[in-house]
C-alpha cells in the first residue's frame, strides 16, 4: 500500500461519508463516536483533558463529532462530518451548493411529501407525459419561493408545524416561504410504470384530514383535502415515476419542489428516492477541480464489527480510508 503522510496527532478534520438510506444521520454519528474515540488518529490522552471531559469520556469518548446538514432517513448520499476543531467549520456546509437526484412517484400526495409519510390525497396521473414534465421544470429554475410542508418540525410561535396539523389547531399565519436558487434542474430518467415503487399503505383517516384542514384554514378558508374522483383504486397499472437531478442553493426543500412540480402537472406526487450527490466540495463522483470523494458507510460498518489488523504503518482499513479522504483543520 502507498505510504500516507500523517499530520500531527490527534487530528481535527472534515471528511465526507456516504450515508445509506434507512438510518438517521444522528444514529450513524452515535455509532461512529466510540470508533473514532478509540483511534490514535483522534484520541487525546485522558491526562491532557480537563476533569469534566475526563468524566464524560468514560461514557462517549473524548472526540467531538458533528455533521454539516442532516439527511432524512429515506435519503442517501453525501454527509459531511467534522471531527474535533472541524466541527467549527460545519456551518459553511449548511448554505453551500448541493446536488440531488430524486424519484417522483405521481398520483399520490403524502403529509411528509415523501414515501415515509401517510397518504393525504390521490389524483390523476395518466395524462402526464415526459414532454410535460420537461416543460414544467422550467417553472422551478432560478430564484424561486418555497413553502415547507405543514407536517414538518419547523416552529411557528414555539410550536412545531406538525402539532398544528395533528391537533386541528388553526395556523396563526401563513407558513413563511423562503427564497432559494435552483441553478440547474433536468429530467434524467423517465421510468413510466417500469419500477417497483408503490404508494404508502398508511393513509390519513377522515379525522386526521379534518384536523389538517382546520389547521390550514386558519390562513386559507377554502382549503379542502379530497381524493380526485377520476383516480380509482381499481387501476392496476403502476403510476408514473421519473427521476430529476438538480443543483441548488442551501435551504432548498427537494420534497417541496417535487410536491409543487406534481401540482404544476395537475396531479399529485411524492419523493420515493433521494440521493445527495454533492455537498459543497464533497461529492459522490469527481466532476470539478477541488472535488473530494467520500468514505462509504460500509467501511465504518465493517470496522464496528471487526476493525481488522493494522498495516505496517499501524493503520486499520477504516483509518486509512479516512486519512485518504479527510481535510485537516
Amino acid at each position: 500500500m502507498p505510504k500516507i503522510t500523517v499530520p500531527h496527532l490527534p487530528v481535527s478534520c472534515l471528511f465526507g461519508m456516504i450515508k445509506p438510506s434507512g438510518p438517521t444521520s444522528m444514529s450513524l454519528l452515535n455509532d461512529l463516536q466510540p470508533l473514532l474515540s478509540k483511534s490514535r488518529l483522534f484520541e487525546q490522552a485522558a491526562e491532557n483533558l480537563p476533569k469534566q471531559k475526563k468524566r464524560r469520556s468514560k461514557k462517549v469518548g473524548n472526540v467531538k463529532v458533528g455533521q454539516g446538514g442532516t439527511l432524512d432517513p429515506l435519503a442517501d448520499g453525501v454527509l459531511v462530518l467534522g471531527v474535533g476543531k472541524g466541527t467549527k467549520k460545519l456551518t459553511e456546509f449548511l448554505d453551500c451548493t448541493k446536488e440531488y437526484s430524486t424519484t417522483c412517484l405521481l398520483g399520490c400526495e403524502t403529509d411528509s411529501y415523501d414515501s415515509e409519510g401517510a397518504r393525504v390525497r390521490t389524483a390523476p396521473w395518466k395524462h402526464v407525459t415526459k414532454e410535460q414534465v420537461i416543460e414544467a421544470l422550467s417553472q422551478f429554475k432560478g430564484e424561486i419561493k418555497q413553502t415547507p410542508p405543514i407536517f414538518s418540525a419547523l416552529k411557528m410561535d414555539g410550536k412545531p408545524l406538525y402539532e398544528y396539523a395533528r391537533n386541528g389547531i388553526p395556523l396563526p399565519r401563513p407558513i413563511e416561504s423562503r427564497t432559494v436558487t435552483v441553478h440547474s434542474l433536468e429530467l434524467v430518467e423517465w421510468k413510466g410504470s417500469n419500477h417497483s415503487f408503490s404508494w404508502p399503505d398508511k393513509a390519513l383517516n377522515q379525522d386526521q384530514k379534518k384536523a389538517m384542514e382546520a389547521a390550514i384554514r386558519g390562513v386559507d378558508e377554502t382549503m379542502t383535502i379530497e381524493d380526485d374522483p377520476e383516480r380509482t383504486a381499481q387501476d392496476a397499472e403502476k403510476p408514473t415515476a421519473f427521476v430529476i437531478k438538480m443543483r441548488v442553493s442551501g435551504g432548498t426543500y427537494v420534497r417541496s419542489l417535487v410536491h409543487d412540480l406534481a401540482h404544476a402537472l395537475d396531479s399529485a406526487g411524492h419523493v420515493v428516492t433521494l440521493t445527495r450527490s454533492r455537498q459543497g466540495r464533497f461529492v459522490l463522483d469527481l466532476t470539478e477541480d477541488g472535488d473530494q470523494t467520500c468514505v462509504p458507510w460500509s467501511v465504518f460498518e465493517k470496522a464496528l464489527t471487526d476493525p481488522g489488523a493494522a498495516d505496517e504503518e499501524g493503520w486499520t482499513e477504516w483509518e486509512r480510508e479516512v486519512l485518504q479522504h479527510m481535510e485537516v483543520i
